[in-house]
């Protein structure tokens, strides 16, 4: 009898156990509301421009959800907000993807735009026609000039004043 009693008392711990293990509606809810934040990013990534059947689908299996947690199906309702969950995941995932080979492909266009101006607008087949320049004549040596002995100013040209002060004069008397 004693043996019996330590089985049912275990029966009975394993069931409140069980019980308890069981995530009840407050799991639910929170997995229903982050499907339904996943939905949210997925369509600020543009998801229903360049992944709607993944988007539709994820919005699909959260009403379905919803119904299954109304109904007090928490385990189908997991079921579905994961599963939502994850298509919103996959929609946001290729709308970035899109995004990104969107943004590749007009850098590619720019550069390609880029390289045909260079090409454009080089002068070097323009160069081969002309002769080369002939070299510049050297310059002449420079001479130290004082200001005393300056060389006399060309002919077409004005006297420059002398800045020197005049040295007086002497009377021979």
């Amino acid at each position: 009898m004693r043996c019996f009693a330590i089985l049912i008392t275990a029966a009975a711990v394993c069931g409140v156990v069980a019980g308890c293990a069981t995530p009840g509606p407050q799991a639910t809810e929170e997995q229903l509301t982050r499907a339904g934040t996943l939905i949210e990013q997925a369509e600020k990534a543009q998801a229903q421009r360049y992944a709607a059947p993944d988007l539709q689908r994820a919005r699909d299996e959260l009403r379905s959800a919803q119904a299954e947690d109304s109904k007090a199906s928490y385990d189908a309702a997991r079921s579905d907000a994961e599963s939502a969950a994850a298509d919103a995941d996959v929609a946001a995932a290729r709308a970035s993807e899109a995004e990104a080979v969107q943004a590749a492909r007009e850098a590619r266009q720019g550069n390609n735009a880029l390289q045909e101006e260079s090409g454009r607008g080089t002068v070097s087949s323009d160069l081969r026609t002309y002769p080369p320049a002939s070299p510049a004549p050297a310059a002449p040596p420079t001479e130290s000039v004082s200001p005393r002995n300056t060389p006399p100013a060309p002919a077409s040209a004005p006297a420059a004043p002398d800045a020197s002060p005049p040295e007086p004069q002497t009377n021979p008397q």
